[in-house]
């Protein structure tokens, strides 16, 4: 019978769920991302396992939708014995009460694990991320000025779920986790004996007091993401925990798991690709927009974004006909979406609406053309590109740039398997991302 993985996690977007990916390979431990809760002879299958991911969607549902969707989820982790269950969240934790809302998701969860409380892991240094007394703080693109999140110039003005508070535990409040108890990253500071007594005086108080339902971990740098590893690992192993926050969380319980096995480091590079290469970029950030603009090596298709919102099967047919074409002839092409109008988004275009049409497009494109290699660039968008393609899983390939993995499709269908993709979020990655896509690491 195959062991227990350590680590179940469920990424609210693809784009997330794969940088998990990516983290825990890069670590050496034994990483696959599927597409669905799989069953049991899927997971036999893919054989031992210390990290288990599944991607989905959640991040764009309402709180009864995640309900749903998360149900089977519990249920997996329950039965296959692992020690920590990780809600994957963006690193930016863009939420909203009504609309990919952390607080519905821990509710969704929680009853699956031992632990009475959550704990929430609150930066990832390594994209910029940082939090510290509470409160985010958050790079505009690698190597950016760091913002608050309320004041940062994309993530305070999401189209979907913008950030209009800064202090994790009012924003988490606002979705139902009314007592999130902030752990300083001073504690974290100074070795996981003393993190461990801080969090029990948390965890334990006086009779009189009430313990918090979950503990928010300050996060400013990679030394303090270790320490919180080696306390939640210790934990875990005794009463399973739940772990909310972004692939830190995976980061942070890494050093602690490599005793698990003897995998070994790969250093993995990206190679050229072997033939013409695909964008998508359904985001609209400033940093998409850069790597737009720095796309040298591709023909430029731009998308009628009012249209294909309205999901019109003319403007849709076209668009594919126009990408494949490109294709074919061996070029490669980047499909942007915009409206018509010059400035940047025409309002009143459903964001959800643009991103599954772009999944249309990409199957549509993909029947008919084959592929070797393709990159989507935008978390929702991505989300509803990969479920078009009908594949069950992915595991990871190498390494474009901080947050930006190429990952490797697996599917039952011979023309989809071995599909070379990356999956970007919309802050995500280099300028010159989408160059590498085409000529490899530098």
């Amino acid at each position: 019978m195959t062991p227990a993985p350590a680590v179940v996690y469920y990424g609210d977007d693809f784009t997330g769920a794969t940088d998990t990916l990516g983290t825990a390979a890069r670590a050496g431990l034994r990483a696959l991302l599927f597409l669905e809760t799989p069953d049991a002879a899927r997971i036999e299958r893919a054989g031992p396992l210390d990290v288990l991911g599944i991607a989905g969607a959640a991040r764009a549902m309402t709180p009864e939708a995640m309900q749903a969707e998360l149900a089977p989820v519990a249920a997996l982790f329950r039965s296959l014995g692992a020690c920590v269950l990780h809600y994957k969240t963006c690193s930016t934790f863009d939420s909203a009460p009504h609309i990919g809302s952390i607080g519905a998701a821990v509710r969704a969860l929680r009853d699956a694990v031992e632990q009475p409380w959550t704990a929430i892991v609150g930066g990832q240094p390594n994209l910029g991320r940082y939090c510290l007394f509470g409160h985010l703080f958050a790079a505009a693109g690698a190597g950016g000025e760091v913002f608050r999140i309320d004041r940062h110039p994309t993530m305070s003005r999401h189209p979907v779920t913008p950030m209009h508070e800064a202090d994790l535990r009012r924003h988490l409040a606002a979705q139902g986790l009314a007592d999130v108890h902030s752990m300083p990253f001073t504690a974290a500071s100074k070795d996981s004996d003393a993190l461990e007594a801080a969090l029990q005086r948390v965890l334990q108080p006086p009779s009189s007091a009430t313990p918090p339902d979950a503990v928010l971990f300050d996060v400013g740098d990679a030394t303090q993401l270790a320490t919180i590893g080696q306390v939640l690992w210790a934990r875990a192993q005794r009463h399973t925990v739940l772990a909310v926050g972004p692939s830190s969380v995976v980061d942070a319980l890494a050093p602690a798991l490599d005793s698990r096995n003897g995998a070994e480091l790969a250093q993995r590079v990206v190679t050229p690709a072997s033939g013409p290469v695909l964008v998508l970029a359904g985001s609209l950030s400033p940093v998409t927009a850069r790597q737009v603009a720095a796309a040298r090596s591709f023909d430029t298709v731009w998308l009628d974004a009012s249209a294909m919102a309205q999901r019109d099967a003319v403007t849709l047919e076209r668009h594919a006909r126009d990408i494949a074409n490109g294709l074919a002839s061996g070029r490669n092409v980047l499909a942007c979406t915009r409206s018509l109008d010059p400035l940047p988004l025409e309002r009143g275009i459903d964001a959800q609406a643009l991103a599954r049409a772009g999944g249309e497009l990409l199957a549509h494109v993909l029947a008919l053309v084959p592929l070797q290699r393709v990159g989507i660039a935008g978390g929702d968008t991505s989300s509803h590109a990969v479920q078009a393609l009908g594949a069950w899983g992915v595991s990871y390939v190498a390494d474009i740039g901080a947050g930006t993995s190429l990952c490797r499709v697996h599917s039952d269908e011979a023309a989809l398997d071995g599909l070379e993709i990356m999956l970007k979020g919309g802050q995500m990655g280099s300028d010159d991302v989408f160059e590498r896509l085409v000529h490899g690491s530098p």
